[in-house]
């Protein structure tokens, strides 16, 4: 955890080394960023290097810890921070200065009674200095440097993208009324508090007068157990452009909740709450969040936060989500108090935030649990899903009839034939004309020949901050490519399609051009869209994935008739990186149920108790994290994690009929579990490529006939390099321009 997450550390000649996070030097100021306009953007004018915090300077006696947020990122002018001193120093003799203000009366004596805790205002945009002192017979002073950013941002992930959409006046209130339209330009309007109460019916109705205690009002004991009346405060503001809720069982008659009273309701844990979709999520501020009226949390105590913008179908970025969650999480924390630890919840698109949230930008999230979940957007779900469009194409245009429909998906590796057009339809959120939500007007959205320079809908052109704009069409460059893939290989070599089947599917199936049409010749991947994926963890690796407990809850799909993109391989494929990575994946727990339990991700309330696995999940969650935010020793924190987890916490699968079975994980291995749910490949692995499926662009190799498990005719080899002329995929070396990535907490800078 970074730290704005821990209490506090320990004062003395380890502080300047407690307050480093990452070495490099950040060299230019993020927030000047906001007046450059995202149309502005060209090839290489931005890129992406490890931020740092700023470290305190003067005497080692006095600690300055930030708590809200990092040093160098604060948002908004406003910074709750701990002061902690020696034992010879009192709290009553020291100064507190803001760029040489007295700031001290913002200060009050900690909760758990050890030096100070204050929110301080009035930051000026960029660079503060934040002094402690004290005078008389033990003098001391200590300073740190802070830069301040706008409560809407940009902070680390680059210019904000035009155009933007606010949709303030169609987001709804827990009570009924929406937020009426944005004071300004960045989509901003006022806090404000409801109340929600529970009924001993189990349903949710608003408390519209807060002092009155409704006659059905029901009670419930939180996980510290406190019982209290389950009503529920929900704040909804914004920040980063996005709409946040923040929700927690609090009794009106108690005292407002702040960093010095946490009140009866709050267990000191947060959830963030994370949402799924993609294809319309483009350039707007989205009308919901990922939901923060769920009874389970609530009912044991867990406060909850989301954001629109962490919601994929109206921001399928994952790099805008981790900057809006970090401001959302910075003002949970100066409004109620940092919390003990704060766990990732997202099925599907939660999912793949959940993941790269965590894995690049370390100490935001402290624990996962996630489901049907995905290693990430840019190789866990959009390589497989180009694919199916390619073999889509193919079956149903370039060579209908010429394959059996178990040739077909065979081919495809997936368990059904349907998921090949079920996959191609999520291959939407690549294409530039695809699916725009109704809140962006017609005249905004691009169109090759009606509007060329509209806004594009695809994943690489909502990011192009990273991937950066080819120089000859202007639009953002594309990690993707199938030069050399033998697409149907295992299938020739397992008999299931002949040798002239092979050479056809792959001699037309072609490629996709820069709006996605089919063409006949294979795609291509910009060779510095394949660098930036890989160096700025848009494609993840799992370094940062080993200090945080992953819980990876999977309602199996792959056998779903109408075929289904939530395909079992992803949790082997996200396990893969943590080993290769990390040397093992004992953070990283995978339960399995049947496809009749999927409650329990939604965004709207429910009771979700149905769903007994994944809320012992949770528990057993707390339980891991608990343990974990106890050892004080000097460990590292990945083998922290690992000796904290719970032993009864062990992958498992759960028969139809209820019966848990306890056995590892696998994706093709032995065992009970894989009888009942196996698992499939996608197209790529089905050509070669490794279980790991992070390769944008394969190595190529000299054609080789022992490849080859059937004997080919004196023709067929001089067909098949006439289909590679460059060579086919070595699948056992690293892709093209597979670098490490450059760094955690990588921030948008100006070349």
């Amino acid at each position: 955890m970074t730290s704005f997450d821990q209490a506090s550390p320990r004062i003395g000649r380890t502080l300047p080394f407690l307050l480093v996070a990452i070495a490099l030097i950040l060299a230019a100021t993020p927030w000047l960023l906001a007046r450059r306009p995202a149309a502005g953007a060209t090839s290489g004018e931005y890129e992406f290097v490890p931020a740092r915090e700023h470290i305190q300077s003067g005497s080692e006696r006095i600690g300055i810890i930030p708590l809200s947020a990092r040093s160098d990122m604060v948002t908004g002018g406003d910074l709750l921070v701990r002061i902690d001193h020696d034992v010879d120093i009192q709290s009553g003799s020291l100064t507190v200065q803001l760029n040489g203000f007295d700031v001290t009366r913002s200060f009050r004596p900690h909760p758990d009674g050890r030096g100070l805790l204050g929110l301080i205002t009035g930051l000026e945009l960029g660079r503060n200095e934040l002094t402690a002192s004290s005078e008389g017979s033990s003098p001391a002073r200590a300073a740190l440097e802070l830069t301040n950013h706008p409560a809407w941002g940009p902070v680390f992930a680059g210019p904000h993208e035009q155009p933007f959409v606010c949709t303030t006046h169609l987001f709804e209130r827990v009570n009924g009324e929406t937020l009426g339209p944005a004071h300004d330009e960045q989509c901003s309007v006022e806090r404000r508090i409801d109340y929600v109460y529970r009924t001993t019916a189990g349903t949710i109705l608003p408390l519209t007068d807060p002092n009155s205690r409704p006659s059905d009002l029901s009670f419930t004991t939180t996980s510290d157990g406190n019982r209290v009346p389950f009503i529920v405060r929900i704040e909804t503001g914004t920040a980063n452009r996005a709409i946040y809720e923040l929700a927690m069982l609090h009794d009106p008659a108690e005292p407002a909740p702040d960093p010095w009273n946490r009140g009866s309701g709050w267990n000191g844990r947060l959830i963030y709450r994370f949402g799924g979709g993609c294809r319309p999520g483009w350039y707007q501020q989205g009308e919901r969040t990922a939901g923060v009226i769920h009874d389970v949390e609530l009912s044991r105590g867990y406060a909850i936060a989301s954001s629109t913008l962490n919601v994929f179908a109206s921001n399928c970025s994952e790099l805008l989500s981790a900057e809006t969650m970090m401001l959302v999480k910075e003002r949970f924390a100066e409004a109620y108090g940092p919390p003990l630890f704060t766990i990732g919840w997202g099925s599907s698109g939660g999912a793949h935030q959940s993941h790269g949230v965590a894995d690049n930008y370390p100490g935001l999230l402290d624990g996962l649990i996630v489901g049907s979940s995905f290693p990430d957007m840019t190789s866990g779900t959009s390589f497989k899903a180009v694919d199916a469009v390619l073999l889509e194409q193919y079956f149903d245009n370039v060579a209908p009839g010429l394959f059996t429909e178990e040739q077909q998906r065979a081919v495809s590796g997936f368990g059904v034939r349907a998921s090949i057009p079920h996959l191609a339809i999520y291959a939407l959120r690549a294409d530039p004309d695809a699916y725009f939500a109704d809140v962006i007007p017609q005249d905004a959205q691009y169109h090759p020949t009606e509007n060329p320079t509209g806004a594009r809908a695809t994943i690489y052109d909502h990011t192009v901050n990273v991937y950066g704009r080819d120089p000859t069409t202007g639009f953002a460059r594309r990690p993707l490519d199938n030069v050399g893939v033998q697409y149907g290989l295992t299938a020739l070599n397992d008999g299931v399609i002949d040798a002239e089947l092979f050479l056809d599917l792959n001699e037309r199936i072609g490629g996709l051009d820069v709006d996605f049409n089919h063409q006949t010749q294979r795609t291509e991947a910009d060779l510095e869209a394949i660098r930036a994926a890989y160096r700025t963890g848009r494609i993840i690796s799992g370094a940062g994935l080993a200090s945080v407990p992953i819980i990876d809850y999977r309602a199996y799909l792959d056998l779903q008739e109408d075929g289904d993109n939530h395909m079992k391989l992803h949790s082997f494929s996200l396990r893969e990186r943590l080993i290769r990575t990390n040397g093992h994946a004992d953070n990283h727990v995978i339960l399995v149920r049947d496809s009749g339990f999927r409650s329990g991700f939604g965004a709207a309330y429910s009771s979700e108790s149905s769903n007994d696995v994944l809320y012992d999940a949770l528990a057993q969650m707390d339980r891991w994290l608990t343990a974990a935010a106890a050892d004080f020793s000097a460990t590292p924190r990945p083998e922290k994690v690992v000796r904290a987890k719970p032993p009864e916490l062990v992958d498992a699968c759960w028969a139809p009929d209820g019966r848990k079975i306890v056995e590892p994980q696998t994706y093709d291995g032995p065992g009970e579990c894989n009888e009942l749910y196996p698992s499939f490949p996608v197209p790529a692995m089905v050509a070669g490529a490794p279980l790991v499926d992070d390769i944008v662009k394969c190595q190529l190799k000299p054609i080789d006939p022992a490849d080859y498990a059937v004997s080919l005719t004196p023709e067929q080899p001089e067909r098949l390099a006439g289909i590679f002329p460059s060579g086919v995929c070595d699948w056992s070396r690293a892709g093209v321009g597979q670098e490490p990535q450059t760094g955690m907490w990588l921030t948008a800078q100006v070349r």
